[in-house]
């Protein structure tokens, strides 16, 4: 971290705070519908860097027909002869819409020059090439954020190793990421010299310390939202009507439908016999 060990988030306050921001990112969608605004927001940063978890806490609420993410995978055969920038055109938000990249073109700055997948002519032609396509994409009105999430050497591995033993998460580790620890000073020297390059005033990098997650998701969050001038949106109003009376409708007997079994109610007896042998342990330890 920059300025040191910061104090630990205490779990309320971290919380309410998140419920806080993610209302008025509900609030913010509202005002990108009414004004017919586009919103572009790329993650980019080191592999466990808290990416995907602070884009997950920024879409939880918000309406999917209308914020997206784009998690594009390595390109086709036929995608590599193309402008470079040109299958990323066909994701960028329309009116109305919230668009988040969870990496972005930038993968060309980074693993693709770090890993040998793009010539030295194709990483030169990048550098050049970024600043006069998000200039582009501002001066046509595309509001764009670029997001560095910064992370140690130290608490990559520890997240690293966590995703190891989780089999719930083990999928989000690749040979990829692996390989990003012994190449971790060619991925700090390519973002250096990507951001040597393509931090421009129309759109800047904002780097976001994520040593803490749960900080990082909230600084993020507050940051995005004090720089877009959303204000208050009013809500239209909703009517719930009145049910008409029934008029001779006659559901089908339930036995001509096939039902998914209740398989919950095989925990709610799993539990209660649970419940029932500890008590009856108990009185005979009595």
């Amino acid at each position: 971290m920059s300025k040191g060990d910061p104090q630990k988030l205490p779990k309320k306050a971290y919380e309410a705070e998140l419920r806080r921001l993610q209302a008025e990112l509900v609030n913010l969608q509202q005002w990108v519908r009414n004004t017919g605004a586009r919103v572009l927001i790329l993650f980019e940063g080191r592999d466990a860097a808290g990416k995907g978890s602070a884009i997950k806490r920024i879409t939880e609420y918000l309406n999917p027909r209308w914020a997206r993410v784009v998690a594009l995978p390595a390109p086709s055969p036929r995608e590599r002869t193309q402008w470079y920038f040109q299958r990323y055109v066909a994701h960028l938000p329309a009116a109305g819409e919230i668009v988040l990249f969870d990496r972005s073109w930038y993968n060309r700055a980074g693993v693709e020059r770090v890993m040998g997948f793009c010539t030295p002519e194709e990483y030169r032609r990048f550098l050049h090439q970024a600043p006069i396509f998000e200039r582009l994409l501002v001066e046509d009105g595309i509001l764009l954020f670029k997001y560095w999430f910064s992370v140690s050497d130290v608490e990559q591995e520890r997240r690293f190793r966590s995703r190891l033993n989780d089999p719930m998460r083990r999928w989000k580790l690749s040979d990829m990421d692996l390989q990003s620890i012994t190449r971790w000073e060619d991925y700090s020297r390519a973002k250096d010299e990507m951001f040597v390059h393509t931090d421009i005033p129309e759109a800047h990098w904002y780097t976001v310390e994520s040593e803490d997650k749960k900080r990082s998701r909230l600084n993020v969050i507050h940051h995005l939202l004090t720089h877009i001038p959303y204000g208050v949106q009013e809500q239209p109003e909703i009517a719930i009507p009145e049910r008409p009376a029934r008029s001779g409708y006659e559901r089908p007997p339930r036995e001509e439908n096939i039902y998914v079994p209740d398989y919950a109610q095989t925990i709610v007896e799993r539990e209660a016999s649970r419940r029932s042998g500890k008590a009856k342990a108990k009185r005979q330890d009595a």
